[in-house]
């Protein structure tokens, strides 16, 4: 199926009805391949970012974002780190598994109600943060936080737009593997 697709993609006298160039036998209008051009752009500057920062610290985006949420908050539960990150809680106990086995994290559990996992980071997880900074998103948050809030907020009802147009809106937040995923819009 994706050798047809590559097949069907590499012909280049596809057109669609009215002339413009057609990917997939839908009909692009500049409009369109600029938006999809910009998200390429913003993947591959999130993908090389993700890449740096697991050779820098082993660590993959999703297991790091875990770390400072936890870092952050240390009467976190796996179901409140599983909603800030925008991911299921089998994804969360995964990423939760793997840190703690790499001595990030600890779980205990909670003592006002035994039934709560707390999760908290570890002194070397905490000094893995400190030395492992991440230009990419502490330049966007700074950048993002500086704007007027009516701005902010029209920027994430168009971001949320565009997740639905790319059926994305389901989607979990943080890639389900531990390799840092690969763009391809």
């Amino acid at each position: 199926m994706l050798r047809q697709s590559n097949e069907y993609l590499a012909r280049s006298d596809r057109l669609s009805q009215n002339g413009a160039p057609s990917t997939w036998g839908i009909s692009m209008t500049s409009r369109s391949e600029s938006a999809l051009v910009t998200l390429r752009r913003i993947m591959h500057v999130t993908d090389t970012n993700a890449r740096a920062l697991a050779r820098r610290t082993g660590l993959t985006l999703a297991q790091m974002i875990v770390l400072e949420i936890v870092a952050g908050d240390d009467r976190a539960t796996p179901k409140e780190i599983a909603r800030r990150s925008g991911v299921s809680q089998a994804t969360i106990t995964s990423l939760i598994d793997k840190l703690e086995a790499r001595g990030f994290v600890t779980r205990r559990r909670s003592e006002q109600d035994r039934r709560l996992i707390r999760v908290t980071a570890t002194e070397a997880g905490r000094t893995l943060l400190a030395n492992a900074p991440n230009p990419l998103y502490a330049a966007f948050s700074e950048r993002f936080e500086a704007l007027p809030e009516w701005e902010q907020l029209m920027l994430l009802a168009a971001l949320e737009r565009v997740a639905g147009l790319m059926n994305a809106d389901q989607v979990e937040a943080l890639p389900p593997t531990d390799e840092p995923r690969l763009s391809a819009i």
